[in-house]
């Protein structure tokens, strides 16, 4: 602990490492309609909504920043200051216009949708620029019955996935794995998936929000 009086003051490295000191993030909520409510109930969020779906815990993206809660900083967004203090985010290669990553909590009380995130290559080009989305799924809690779809039993064509879309008859082909505490998944671009009712999950993700439901 450093102290000063009136005729004395800190050397400028001594400074400047108060002026960096770690902080803490204030989480941006989604109430998105298959959300229950653990993340208020298990965490303490005190986030006003229900259901309380998604908390963004560490996050830069403009849909849903982080707020800084402690330290010089406190009462801004993240984004903010790291656009100010870009030498926050070291040498990452994506690490231009934000954190190339994304933390959230989910909580699944309903099933979520089948969907797929484009990689950064699609995205780059489709979707203004933005990164695509490769996750990681660390499972906090599940009941019994949760499971996850994870991709397709088998290869699958274009035309083949277009026609059981059509048709009604896309779920037979989609990959169910019962899911328990503490298992992990990686998700890469590209593959089909969903989390399922009775899942508790930590995500870390690419920092887009881009996604494509089937």
């Amino acid at each position: 602990m450093y102290t000063t009086n009136k005729n004395s003051s800190l050397k400028p490295e001594i400074r400047q490492d108060m002026n960096n000191q770690p902080f803490m993030l204030s989480p941006s909520g989604k109430d998105y309609l298959w959300g229950g409510n653990r993340l208020n109930e298990d965490f303490a969020k005190g986030i006003d909504l229900f259901p309380l779906a998604e908390t963004w815990e560490c996050s830069t993206h403009p849909d849903g920043p982080s707020m800084i809660t402690t330290g010089k900083f406190a009462g801004q967004t993240l984004s903010n200051v790291i656009k100010a203090h870009p030498e926050f985010l070291g040498t990452h290669p994506k690490a231009e216009d934000g954190l190339p990553i994304l933390i959230k909590f989910i909580d699944d009380k309903k099933d979520l949708s089948v969907h797929v995130h484009p990689d950064d290559d699609y995205a780059r080009e489709y979707e203004n620029g933005s990164l695509g989305k490769s996750e990681m799924w660390y499972v906090l809690d599940a009941t019994k019955d949760a499971k996850l779809i994870y991709g397709f039993y088998h290869d699958m064509d274009e035309e083949t996935v277009r026609k059981s879309l059509a048709d009604g008859t896309i779920e037979k082909y989609l990959q169910k794995v019962s899911v328990q505490k503490d298992d992990v998944f990686f998700i890469p671009a590209g593959q089909v998936h969903a989390v399922g009712a009775g899942a508790l999950i930590a995500e870390i993700q690419e920092n887009s929000n881009l996604t494509y439901r089937l």
